[in-house]
């Protein structure tokens, strides 16, 4: 299946649910409270992100769509950050204040690389008349710009009005707008109607009883009756390790096998896999090759540390090797920035010592090779800022690179020496390296220690700054100019 991504940015998707605020605080533990026996986190940062709906938003804006949300939140301080995140992430925020109940907040304490404990702060309940009606008030005047519609139910009370929910649907299918439901509890006839409803298996299991997992009959005789019982276009259920399966009007259940990858965490997932498939459908894609796209984004996004959205990059680079290799295994892509500092900050709070490095990287040679291993064996984790083409393009001139930033990419996280790539596009890597703030700043022993971009900013954190010996007689200029010079003699 051949896509263009870039249309992505044709899209503009509708979004309405329980909008979160995650809060994780990063740490260390090293003692045992002596008040009780819980550990004692010594927490060095913290980093907030948009949940629940939120992130099908945050996903959205990942792929390049445009994108308006509709929630609630409380005038309160998490309110005022959840409108900054979005408008970070040019995601258009249309949100009530309610002054009876807080904006919802989860609290993850993250230490020793996992998640030890989470506090939720939250009021739920079903939202009065009068918001009702402003939800769909709000709803019928941005639906004329959209292609798509999402209803992203977390059972914290927006949607937890069957007649709201109905209404939300018609309005979404008199407009010929593909909508979808995350879905939530056993009540799904106020899901009545809707184009395709996305539970997971424990989900589905909770309307249908936990039969369904007694095989894959029994499953797909599920998808079929609830497809069916509430009128859905579609019904498409993940499955975790096992992939997803869907089935639709001509009855036929397809399994799509999962994406073969470590899997960090799966928080979010679903919110990846909505957002994919609602972008999708919204240019006229058909609903099996949306899903396939879909699939591929969660193979993708649980494979992060945390609540982190998709990016295009990722997803078109990771679709684009598949059907060239005819595999469905991922592969490493350049880190985004936000997942950047999460993975960094996980490391830190286990303790690991971070080196970081930076270049081009174009046809890599026994001296990359060589500057790398010697980084690595100075810390415990490897974060090496990669240039990306238009930012080595401007530095080495119009014939380079040679390689894609995506490829180069690819060939360093495939290097043992090598844990996390980071793309940046200025002409130095200063900005990064103040974003990350690692340990050690590694450059070659061609350079000076005071010509070394960054130094005084990792020196002002305690960190190091070391300079380490080349192989000398290797250079990918050289390798490069051989390379273009007997291309042009061809």
């Amino acid at each position: 299946m051949t896509f263009d991504f870039e249309s992505f940015s044709e899209v503009r998707v509708l979004v309405v649910g329980d909008v979160m605020l995650d809060l994780y605080h990063w740490g260390e533990v090293r003692r045992i409270s002596p008040e009780a026996p819980v550990p004692v986190v010594h927490v060095l940062e913290k980093s907030r992100v948009l949940g629940g709906a939120g992130n099908v938003a945050a996903n959205l804006a990942g792929l390049g769509c445009r994108v308006t949300i509709i929630g609630l939140c409380g005038e309160d301080e998490p309110g005022r950050h959840l409108e900054t995140l979005c408008a970070e992430k040019r995601i258009d925020p249309l949100f009530f204040k309610d002054k009876s109940r807080p904006t919802i907040t989860k609290t993850r304490v993250m230490a020793q690389g996992q998640q030890l404990f989470r506090l939720d702060e939250e009021q739920p309940g079903r939202v009065s008349a009068g918001i009702s009606d402003w939800i769909l008030n709000t709803m019928k005047e941005q639906l004329a710009g959209c292609q798509a519609v999402i209803m992203s139910d977390y059972g914290k009370g927006l949607l937890g009005s069957g007649d709201l929910c109905r209404k939300m649907i018609r309005m979404s299918r008199e407009n010929d707008l593909p909508v979808l439901v995350d879905p939530k509890g056993t009540d799904w006839e106020r899901y009545q109607n809707a184009t395709a409803v996305t539970p997971n298996l424990a989900e589905l299991a909770l309307l249908e009883g936990a039969s369904i997992f007694e095989n894959e009959e029994t499953l797909q005789a599920a998808v079929k009756a609830v497809r069916k019982r509430f009128n859905l276009d579609w019904l498409l259920v993940t499955r975790g390790a096992r992939g997803m399966c869907f089935g639709g009007v001509e009855e036929k259940v397809t399994r799509i096998p999962a994406v073969a990858r470590e899997v960090f965490d799966v928080s979010g997932a679903g919110d990846t896999v909505i957002a994919t498939l609602s972008a999708a459908l919204a240019l006229d894609l058909p609903f099996p090759d949306a899903a396939k796209l879909a699939n591929t984004s969660a193979g993708i996004v649980v494979g992060k540390l945390g609540t982190q959205p998709i990016t295009r990059s990722e997803l078109a680079s990771t679709h684009e090797r598949n059907e060239a290799t005819d595999q469905t295994a991922g592969v490493d892509h350049p880190a985004p920035l936000d997942a950047a500092r999460i993975q960094v900050k996980s490391w830190r709070a286990s303790g690991d010592r971070i080196v970081f490095t930076n270049g081009c990287f174009d046809l890599l040679h026994p001296g990359h090779i060589n500057l790398l291993h010697q980084s690595r064996a100075l810390g415990d984790r490897l974060v090496v800022g990669l240039n990306t083409d238009v930012s080595v393009k401007r530095l080495k001139g119009e014939r380079r690179p040679i390689l894609s930033e995506i490829d180069r990419a690819a060939i360093l996280n495939a290097l043992a020496s090598v844990d996390l790539v980071v793309l940046f596009d200025e002409d130095t890597p200063l900005e990064l390296i103040k974003s990350l703030k690692p340990d050690i700043l590694v450059k070659g022993a061609d350079y000076r220690i005071e010509e070394v971009v960054g130094r005084d900013e990792v020196e002002s954190w305690d960190g190091k700054v070391c300079l380490v010996p080349l192989l000398k007689g290797y250079s990918t200029t050289g390798i490069a100019d051989k390379v273009l010079s007997a291309k042009e003699k061809e």
